[in-house]
């Protein structure tokens, strides 16, 4: 699942991602995130942190409440140690900095175990 306000955003990671997943569930926010998630349930949920309405660390923290297993991977372009403790906090599986997104590949196939930790 991808989240991001963002359509063109939305747009790039499917491309990026295409030799590693068959179907692509997508959101425009935080609160949309949460919903498909407790009904498609995703392998992985790649969420944005700054979204109108339901921020990317809320929606995080709501669908990791419900589904403790679930793996999300908090991206943002706004990459500083901060920002990853807090994605650490709300649960996620990792933290990538947007311009690090050509290792999305790698970090999804891998099962998040290449990188993009919160930490």
């Amino acid at each position: 699942m991808i989240v991001d306000d963002n359509s063109e955003m939305r747009t790039l990671i499917r491309s990026l991602l295409k030799d590693v997943a068959q179907e692509f569930i997508e959101c425009a926010g935080g609160e949309e995130a949460v919903a498909q998630f407790a009904t498609e349930r995703p392998d992985w949920t790649l969420i944005d942190i700054v979204m109108p309405g339901v921020d990317g660390f809320s929606a995080t923290k709501q669908i990791k409440a419900l589904f403790p297993t679930a793996r999300i991977l908090i991206m943002t372009q706004h990459d500083n140690r901060m920002l990853r403790n807090l994605a650490s906090e709300a649960g996620a599986t990792g933290f990538l900095g947007k311009a690090e997104l050509t290792r999305l590949e790698s970090i999804i196939a891998s099962g998040g175990t290449d990188g993009g930790t919160p930490g």
